[in-house]
């Protein structure tokens, strides 16, 4: 079999190195503010489901030190990435598992905060030729009706479940979370493109046992009205900066 080709990058203005494909599914600026919007502490676990070639999680431990992690991701290349990139940044607190998020139960123990960028392509869309892409963006039917309910369940009392999902999916995400009941205080971040356009990408974020009512926060701007990017993006692209979402 021949080797695929990868490419190899940076993120967070250089502090980080990463490889990853170089065909089909290519990281965008997604699993950076997911990670940004993590509430993480110092000596926290954390999970990230579908975790790609292992931005978020990097990211995320380059801005909190002391995390332990667990990584979950269906595509055995992919995998092999992400232990690439752990490894290459000294990440050796985190760990990987070959699994789909319908599979992730009791034996895994508890987190204080889980994330993940689920899949948001329509199912009835045209299939990408190239099948890593197609899995990795393709929202099969019933998709955030498992992973919303399995995702919350490993989440200690106070950790939080953080999503960036198609703003089209927010309703029914809330509306699963709420539906849950140990999930409360749920707050909504849009990411508009630019100014007066509507956001095509939120970030979700609830917390198990919180009694606080939802909110929706002013939202980020994400690019200039030339198309650079906002300062704020700035600030968590290259310095890697926080974005706070949680409530009490």
């Amino acid at each position: 079999m021949v080797a695929e080709a990868t490419s190899d990058g940076t993120l967070l203005d250089g502090r980080l190195s990463y490889r990853q494909f170089r065909h089909g599914y290519r990281t965008g600026i997604e699993p950076v503010l997911l990670a940004a919007a993590v509430p993480a502490r110092p000596g926290e676990r954390v999970l990230e489901a579908g975790c790609g070639a292992g931005a978020g999680l990097m990211c995320l431990c380059a801005r909190v030190g002391g995390l332990s992690g667990l990584g979950i991701e269906t595509d055995p290349g992919t995998a092999e990435l992400a232990r690439h990139n752990w490894q290459a940044n000294g990440l050796d607190r985190l760990e990987l598992r070959e699994m789909l998020v319908a599979d992730v139960h009791d034996e895994l123990g508890q987190f204080d905060h889980v994330f993940a960028n689920p899949p948001w392509h329509r199912g009835d869309a045209s299939a990408s030729p190239l099948g890593r892409r197609d899995l990795a963006k393709r929202a099969l039917p019933g998709l955030l009706e498992v992973w919303i309910p399995t995702l919350s369940a490993r989440l200690r009392p106070g950790g939080s479940l953080t999503l960036i999902l198609a703003a089209a999916q927010f309703a029914q995400a809330a509306g699963l979370m709420r539906g849950l009941g140990a999930l409360g205080g749920i707050t909504l971040l849009p990411l508009w493109p630019k100014a007066g356009q509507p956001a095509r990408i939120v970030l979700l974020q609830g917390r198990r046992g919180s009694a606080a009512d939802s909110a929706v926060r002013p939202g980020l701007l994400l690019h200039e009205a030339g198309g650079s990017y906002t300062a704020e993006v700035e600030r968590i692209l290259r310095g890697g900066a926080g974005l706070g979402m949680a409530q009490s």
